[in-house]
């Protein structure tokens, strides 16, 4: 099988074919005996989900899993060779010290390319249904690809200055999906400090504006230590239900959203990318925008995110919402602590695939305030999701308008002028005949 890009057009003539191994270096350097490493950052598969990395983790080289051994470099592109169809791939610009990947990555070095052009080129649809095809025909026990068929694809490289201008112009809409994703990180950390702040220190406003626990308020011994007088131990269960509503997937509205674990990131309240329900041929469930989406399946990855629209998601997730609105952000909060996470991790079932389930989730003791407190905190967690909301949207609507252009600008359907003035803001204006294309 060969790759035929972009729905068979032929692109234009003074553009070259090549082979990528002739342009670019598959698995360049590896870890080796004489390597003086310590600390590594590791990139697994799981932590790479459509053009970002959720998280890095940090081993003892001597701790860390047997797969880290692919050294990553500035402009490297990584591209897991293991069900290319959840699009698992990344281009690391500025690598870590001592930043290693996964062998489940193939990690392409551009040497005799711009960087962006053959990272969007290895990234489109088109060639990710073409690697996906050749992964799903191996007789392995997962659908995976050697590394050997990207090194003899061929590709259609046009001139260095369009291949810049086809890169940048790509690149651009990524930053800004990649800035947005940035305000959407900072708002959760500022949402987790008054988290900490009030339901942890104690120190919500009291009634006339001032540090609870700083300005002498009382204390009662519970269960759980010392709380504020008038407050209650309860349980996650009494302020939370779990939604259990099924579909089978001949019922589902064609274009309906759908949220598999594999959309969840880890450690992250913001969704950045799902799929559409149209291909699905199991059960899933119903959720509404809004929602706590917990992955239950290995709850340790801490993957527990607010739902931004309705769909449906796989049944390794809990969609769970709250009983009362005034508890709402408490909840968001109290489902994405780590104490929590810690607490179903250890009571989860399974040696391998440890699950948890709501019968458990449910049983975790909390602190419950009072009504007015929970009500003030959700008003401000309300504000902050709310512009996470709209940054989703955005980044969706950038996601939309990259793939778009991404296969004309690949194919020469669509050509970049190669000046422009370099003192522009917005995106750069796209030519195709007479016509321009304005994202």
């Amino acid at each position: 099988m060969s790759f035929e890009p972009f729905n068979g057009i032929t692109p234009p003539n003074e553009w070259k074919t090549r082979l990528v191994k002739d342009i670019a270096v598959v698995n360049e350097r590896s870890i080796k005996k004489s390597d003086r490493i310590d600390t590594i950052q590791y990139i697994d598969i799981a932590a790479v989900n459509h053009r970002n990395i959720d998280q890095l983790q940090t081993f003892k080289l001597n701790d860390a899993p047997s797969r880290a051994r692919r050294i990553v470099q500035d402009n490297d592109i990584l591209i897991s060779t293991v069900r290319p169809n959840l699009k698992h791939y990344t281009m690391i610009r500025k690598a870590e010290p001592d930043m290693i990947a996964s062998t489940g990555f193939a990690v392409v070095s551009p040497k005799r390319v711009h960087p962006d052009f053959l990272y969007y080129y290895l990234t489109s649809d088109s060639y990710t249904r073409y690697l996906t095809q050749i992964a799903e025909g191996q007789t392995s026990a997962y659908p995976a690809f050697n590394s050997d068929i990207i090194e003899n694809t061929v590709i259609y490289l046009p001139p260095e200055n369009e291949q810049c201008e086809i890169g940048e112009m790509l690149a651009s809409v990524d930053k800004k999906i990649e800035l947005n994703n940035a305000i959407n990180k900072n708002l959760e950390e500022m949402a987790q400090a008054l988290f900490k702040r009030w339901f942890v220190d104690f120190e919500f406003p009291n009634e006339n504006g001032e540090p609870y626990k700083s300005s002498g308020g009382e204390f009662e011994e519970s269960e759980l230590g010392l709380i504020p007088k008038g407050w209650k131990v309860g349980r996650i269960g009494d302020i939370a239900s779990n939604r259990t509503q099924t579909v089978r997937p001949e019922e589902i509205p064609s274009g309906t959203k759908y949220i598999g674990l594999e959309h969840i990131p880890r450690k992250k309240l913001a969704i950045s990318h799902f799929g559409v329900s149209d291909e699905l041929v199991s059960n899933k469930l119903w959720f509404y925008k809004g929602d706590i989406l917990f992955g239950k399946l290995r709850p340790y990855f801490h993957k527990v995110s607010i739902a931004p629209f309705d769909g449906v998601c796989s049944t390794d997730i809990l969609s769970i919402h709250s009983k009362r609105d005034e508890f709402y952000g408490y909840l968001v909060f109290q489902l994405f602590s780590e104490r929590l996470v810690d607490y179903v991790t250890q009571s989860s079932n399974g040696t391998k695939m440890p699950r948890t389930n709501w019968r458990d989730m449910s049983n975790y003791a909390i602190v419950i305030p009072p009504k007015e407190i929970a009500e003030k905190f959700t008003t401000v967690v309300r504000g902050f999701v709310s512009m996470m909301t709209n940054n989703i949207y955005e980044n969706m609507n950038l996601s939309n308008i990259r793939d778009t252009l991404l296969p004309k600008l690949m194919s020469g359907e669509i050509r970049v002028p190669v000046e422009r003035d370099n003192s522009a803001t917005d995106l750069p204006k796209v030519a195709e005949s007479n016509a321009i294309y304005q994202p």
